[in-house]
């Protein structure tokens, strides 16, 4: 009997270890479960068919541990499987719900960095497009500045004339003499003027013969001519006037008209005004 007892007791253990073994691995496989129930059972029908006291000896034991063990085996079986199931359901939910949410959250950096991206290269592109567009405006520039010199140097270079020492000496007092009192423009157009008539048809060729032309130039007529003391600045007047510089707008001749009298009045019948300067009224 002792020996039967204890087969008995070793195959329950194993039910149990099998359970145990079945909650570890969570395979939710009812075969196995019945295959153990199935073993205790055989084992109990066969307890059962001894005779006598053996069988009320072997009986209440097994009744009373089967009664002891069937509440855990109910466990196992039901809450305890569906539990496991639940919570092993729960972190399945829980992982798939992370993954989404830390898939969001890299899509979402991902979109940030993308979006920074995407303005950084924006303003690098507008900073080359603006210092695109100030090479080309600082090239129009010094192409405008190019073409103004040019225009300025072909201007001058149409006004250079030829002269000789004497020519040199002659413009020299008669700016001194017209406009001795003047500031450096008013001296500059006196010699604009000598120049124009030398450029003209419609004068001599050479600021000699220009100057000396009957009836022309008053420090001429009464001599103050040949006693001007020619200055420093006059001499630096008339070396720009023949260098080019000019501000005259072709102007042919010019008068003083308070210095003038009834002559005055021929200028105004007969030639085209232009513009006054430093007492000086020029004239077309």
């Amino acid at each position: 009997m002792l020996t039967l007892h204890s087969f008995l007791q070793s195959m329950v253990l194993f039910v149990k270890s099998l359970v145990v073994k079945v909650k570890k691995q969570m395979y939710r496989s009812s075969s196995v479960l019945m295959t153990g129930m199935m073993v205790v059972a055989v084992i109990a029908f066969s307890a059962n068919g001894f005779g006598g006291s053996g069988k009320n000896a072997l009986a209440a034991p097994m009744s009373e541990e089967s009664r002891e063990e069937e509440p855990e085996t109910e466990e196992i079986e039901g809450s305890g499987l569906v539990t496991e199931a639940k919570i092993q359901f729960g972190l399945l939910n829980t992982d798939s719900e992370g993954q989404q949410l830390a898939g969001a959250l890299l899509l979402d950096e991902v979109r940030k960095q993308q979006e920074q991206q995407e303005a950084a290269q924006a303003q690098v592109e507008a900073l080359q497009r603006q210092i695109v567009k100030e090479k080309q405006e600082e090239a129009a520039r010094k192409r405008a500045e190019e073409a103004k010199r040019k225009a300025e140097e072909e201007r001058r270079a149409a006004r250079r004339i030829s002269y000789t020492d004497e020519d040199y000496q002659v413009l020299l007092r008669i700016v001194q003499a017209e406009a001795g009192i003047c500031d450096k423009k008013g001296k500059i157009l006196v010699a604009n003027v000598i120049i124009n008539r030398v450029l003209s048809d419609e004068f001599p060729d050479s600021v000699r013969a220009v100057v000396y032309e009957p009836s022309q130039f008053q420090p001429v007529s009464n001599g103050t001519i040949n006693s001007a003391r020619v200055t420093a600045e006059t001499i630096e007047c008339v070396d720009r006037a023949l260098d080019g510089e000019d501000y005259s707008g072709g102007a042919l001749y010019f008068m003083n008209r308070r210095g003038s009298g009834s002559a005055a009045s021929w200028f105004d019948r007969h030639l085209k005004y232009l513009f006054a300067h430093d007492g000086h009224e020029f004239f077309r």
